[in-house]
Protein backbone atom coordinates (compact mmCIF):
# COMPACT_ATOMS: atom_id res chain seq x y z
CA UNK A 1 0.00 0.00 0.00
CA UNK A 2 1.53 3.59 -0.67
CA UNK A 3 0.84 6.91 0.24
CA UNK A 4 -0.53 9.45 -2.33
CA UNK A 5 1.97 12.10 -0.52
CA UNK A 6 4.06 13.35 -3.38
CA UNK A 7 6.88 15.91 -2.81
CA UNK A 8 7.46 18.76 -4.32
CA UNK A 9 9.28 19.00 -7.57
CA UNK A 10 11.39 22.04 -7.16
CA UNK A 11 14.96 22.08 -6.09
CA UNK A 12 15.48 22.55 -2.31
CA UNK A 13 17.96 23.92 -0.58
CA UNK A 14 19.63 22.24 2.34
CA UNK A 15 18.36 23.40 5.69
CA UNK A 16 20.86 25.84 7.28
CA UNK A 17 23.19 24.37 9.90
CA UNK A 18 21.48 25.82 13.06
CA UNK A 19 18.29 24.47 12.29
CA UNK A 20 16.89 23.26 15.06
CA UNK A 21 16.16 19.44 13.45
CA UNK A 22 20.50 19.47 13.79
CA UNK A 23 20.31 20.17 17.02
CA UNK A 24 23.58 18.56 19.50
CA UNK A 25 22.04 16.96 22.18
CA UNK A 26 22.97 18.63 25.73
CA UNK A 27 25.39 17.56 27.77
CA UNK A 28 29.35 17.49 27.45
CA UNK A 29 30.30 14.54 24.97
CA UNK A 30 26.53 13.67 24.64
CA UNK A 31 25.64 10.90 22.20
CA UNK A 32 24.52 11.94 19.06
CA UNK A 33 23.52 10.98 15.76
CA UNK A 34 22.02 7.75 17.57
CA UNK A 35 20.04 5.04 14.79
CA UNK A 36 19.53 1.02 14.75
CA UNK A 37 19.83 -1.36 12.38
CA UNK A 38 18.72 -4.93 12.07
CA UNK A 39 21.64 -7.34 13.15
CA UNK A 40 20.72 -10.36 11.55
CA UNK A 41 18.93 -12.27 8.86
CA UNK A 42 16.14 -13.57 11.74
CA UNK A 43 15.82 -9.81 12.82
CA UNK A 44 16.57 -11.14 16.89
CA UNK A 45 19.46 -8.85 16.82
CA UNK A 46 19.70 -4.88 16.34
CA UNK A 47 23.10 -2.70 15.78
CA UNK A 48 23.01 0.37 17.21
CA UNK A 49 25.22 3.29 15.98
CA UNK A 50 26.56 6.64 17.98
CA UNK A 51 28.41 9.32 17.69
CA UNK A 52 30.77 10.97 20.78
CA UNK A 53 32.11 14.73 19.56
CA UNK A 54 34.60 15.56 21.77
CA UNK A 55 36.31 11.75 23.34
CA UNK A 56 35.19 8.24 22.83
CA UNK A 57 33.81 7.72 26.19
CA UNK A 58 32.18 4.82 27.32
CA UNK A 59 32.01 2.18 24.33
CA UNK A 60 29.22 0.14 26.54
CA UNK A 61 25.64 0.03 25.77
CA UNK A 62 22.99 -1.30 28.28
CA UNK A 63 19.52 -2.70 27.47
CA UNK A 64 16.87 -4.37 29.04
CA UNK A 65 13.39 -6.03 28.21
CA UNK A 66 10.30 -4.08 29.21
CA UNK A 67 9.03 -6.04 31.58
CA UNK A 68 12.51 -7.24 32.49
CA UNK A 69 14.54 -5.70 36.08
CA UNK A 70 17.70 -7.54 34.66
CA UNK A 71 19.63 -5.25 32.93
CA UNK A 72 22.05 -5.95 30.02
CA UNK A 73 25.82 -4.69 29.31
CA UNK A 74 27.15 -5.10 25.51
CA UNK A 75 30.96 -3.13 24.65
CA UNK A 76 30.63 -2.12 21.50
CA UNK A 77 33.32 -1.12 19.11
CA UNK A 78 35.10 2.59 18.39
CA UNK A 79 36.47 4.23 15.37
CA UNK A 80 37.24 7.51 13.66
CA UNK A 81 38.41 8.57 10.53
CA UNK A 82 39.86 11.58 8.46
CA UNK A 83 38.58 12.64 4.70
CA UNK A 84 40.13 15.78 3.16
CA UNK A 85 40.01 18.44 5.92
CA UNK A 86 37.50 16.67 7.87
CA UNK A 87 37.97 14.54 11.17
CA UNK A 88 35.02 12.98 12.68
CA UNK A 89 33.89 12.05 15.73
CA UNK A 90 34.19 8.57 17.33
CA UNK A 91 31.71 6.54 15.91
CA UNK A 92 30.15 3.71 18.05
CA UNK A 93 28.60 0.67 17.14
CA UNK A 94 26.93 -2.04 19.35
CA UNK A 95 25.28 -5.19 18.33
CA UNK A 96 22.97 -7.10 20.98
CA UNK A 97 22.33 -10.30 20.37
CA UNK A 98 19.43 -12.70 20.67
CA UNK A 99 16.89 -10.83 21.55
CA UNK A 100 13.01 -11.98 22.10
CA UNK A 101 10.62 -11.94 18.98
CA UNK A 102 7.80 -9.10 19.61
CA UNK A 103 9.78 -7.35 22.57
CA UNK A 104 9.74 -3.99 23.76
CA UNK A 105 13.47 -3.26 24.67
CA UNK A 106 15.08 -0.06 26.35
CA UNK A 107 18.58 1.02 25.46
CA UNK A 108 21.02 3.73 26.63
CA UNK A 109 23.90 4.65 26.07
CA UNK A 110 26.65 7.54 27.10
CA UNK A 111 27.09 8.09 30.79
CA UNK A 112 26.26 10.20 33.66
CA UNK A 113 24.23 13.58 32.75
CA UNK A 114 24.61 12.93 29.19
CA UNK A 115 23.46 9.70 28.77
CA UNK A 116 19.86 8.97 26.48
CA UNK A 117 17.59 6.32 26.36
CA UNK A 118 15.74 5.33 23.79
CA UNK A 119 13.48 1.94 22.50
CA UNK A 120 12.81 -0.24 19.77
CA UNK A 121 10.15 -2.82 19.46
CA UNK A 122 11.48 -6.48 17.90
CA UNK A 123 9.74 -8.31 14.65
CA UNK A 124 7.45 -10.84 15.51
CA UNK A 125 9.05 -14.25 14.69
CA UNK A 126 8.50 -14.75 10.57
CA UNK A 127 6.59 -16.21 8.87
CA UNK A 128 4.29 -17.09 5.76
CA UNK A 129 1.12 -15.30 7.08
CA UNK A 130 3.09 -12.66 9.91
CA UNK A 131 2.14 -9.12 9.09
CA UNK A 132 4.75 -6.64 8.90
CA UNK A 133 5.09 -3.01 7.92
CA UNK A 134 7.66 -1.58 5.93
CA UNK A 135 8.45 2.17 5.57
CA UNK A 136 9.89 3.02 1.97
CA UNK A 137 12.42 5.81 1.47
CA UNK A 138 14.98 7.39 -0.86
CA UNK A 139 16.39 10.36 -2.42
CA UNK A 140 16.20 11.66 1.35
CA UNK A 141 18.91 14.29 1.74
CA UNK A 142 18.07 17.73 4.18
CA UNK A 143 16.11 20.10 2.80
CA UNK A 144 13.04 21.46 4.07
CA UNK A 145 11.25 19.31 1.90
CA UNK A 146 13.11 16.57 3.67
CA UNK A 147 11.94 17.50 6.97
CA UNK A 148 8.13 17.39 5.08
CA UNK A 149 9.06 14.09 3.63
CA UNK A 150 10.30 12.28 7.47
CA UNK A 151 7.66 14.42 9.33
CA UNK A 152 4.98 12.94 6.26
CA UNK A 153 5.96 9.13 7.14
CA UNK A 154 6.34 10.24 11.30
CA UNK A 155 2.79 10.81 11.00
CA UNK A 156 1.26 8.67 8.19
CA UNK A 157 -1.79 6.56 10.10
CA UNK A 158 -0.24 3.49 8.26
CA UNK A 159 2.86 3.15 10.79
CA UNK A 160 6.11 1.33 9.40
CA UNK A 161 8.44 -0.67 11.28
CA UNK A 162 11.43 -0.54 9.84
CA UNK A 163 12.60 1.59 7.26
CA UNK A 164 13.67 0.19 3.77
CA UNK A 165 16.24 3.01 2.49
CA UNK A 166 16.76 3.26 -1.21
CA UNK A 167 20.00 5.02 -1.55
CA UNK A 168 20.95 8.47 -1.94
CA UNK A 169 21.09 9.59 2.28
CA UNK A 170 22.92 12.88 2.63
CA UNK A 171 23.88 14.27 -0.41
CA UNK A 172 26.85 15.66 1.51
CA UNK A 173 28.76 14.86 -1.69
CA UNK A 174 27.14 18.35 -3.45
CA UNK A 175 29.58 20.32 -1.17
CA UNK A 176 33.67 21.07 -1.54
CA UNK A 177 35.11 18.01 -0.38
CA UNK A 178 31.89 15.95 0.09
CA UNK A 179 31.76 18.14 3.18
CA UNK A 180 31.23 15.29 5.97
CA UNK A 181 29.67 17.58 8.34
CA UNK A 182 26.85 17.45 6.31
CA UNK A 183 27.03 13.57 7.24
CA UNK A 184 26.79 14.61 10.94
CA UNK A 185 23.58 17.15 10.02
CA UNK A 186 21.96 14.64 8.36
CA UNK A 187 22.78 11.82 11.11
CA UNK A 188 21.20 14.11 13.66
CA UNK A 189 18.63 15.11 11.27
CA UNK A 190 17.35 11.18 10.67
CA UNK A 191 17.79 9.92 14.49
CA UNK A 192 14.33 11.06 15.74
CA UNK A 193 12.95 7.79 13.82
CA UNK A 194 16.14 5.79 13.60
CA UNK A 195 16.36 5.66 17.14
CA UNK A 196 13.21 3.77 17.33
CA UNK A 197 12.94 1.39 14.37
CA UNK A 198 15.69 -0.15 12.03
CA UNK A 199 16.52 1.34 9.26
CA UNK A 200 17.95 -1.17 6.53
CA UNK A 201 20.12 0.93 3.97
CA UNK A 202 21.10 0.10 0.77
CA UNK A 203 24.15 2.94 -1.40
CA UNK A 204 22.91 5.18 -4.28
CA UNK A 205 25.42 7.54 -6.34
CA UNK A 206 25.75 9.66 -4.43
CA UNK A 207 27.33 7.52 -1.29
CA UNK A 208 30.39 6.86 -3.61
CA UNK A 209 32.97 8.95 -3.26
CA UNK A 210 36.06 9.54 -4.51
CA UNK A 211 39.44 8.53 -2.23
CA UNK A 212 42.87 9.88 -3.87
CA UNK A 213 44.96 8.60 -1.50
CA UNK A 214 43.21 5.16 -2.80
CA UNK A 215 42.79 6.20 -6.68
CA UNK A 216 39.19 4.94 -6.46
CA UNK A 217 35.92 5.37 -5.62
CA UNK A 218 34.83 4.41 -2.29
CA UNK A 219 31.50 4.09 -0.71
CA UNK A 220 30.72 6.77 1.72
Amino acid sequence: MKSTFVRNDDLSLDMPLDSDVFRVPPGYNAPQQVHITQGDYEANSVIVFWVTPDEPGSRTMIYWAENSELKNRVDGLVVKYKYFNYTSGYIHHCTIKDLEFDTKYYYQVGTGKASRRFWFITPPKSGPDVPYTFGLIGDLGQTHDSNQTLTHYEFNPIKGQTILFVGDLSYADDYPFHDNVRWDTWGRFIERNAVYQPWIWTAGNHELDFAPQFANAVVG
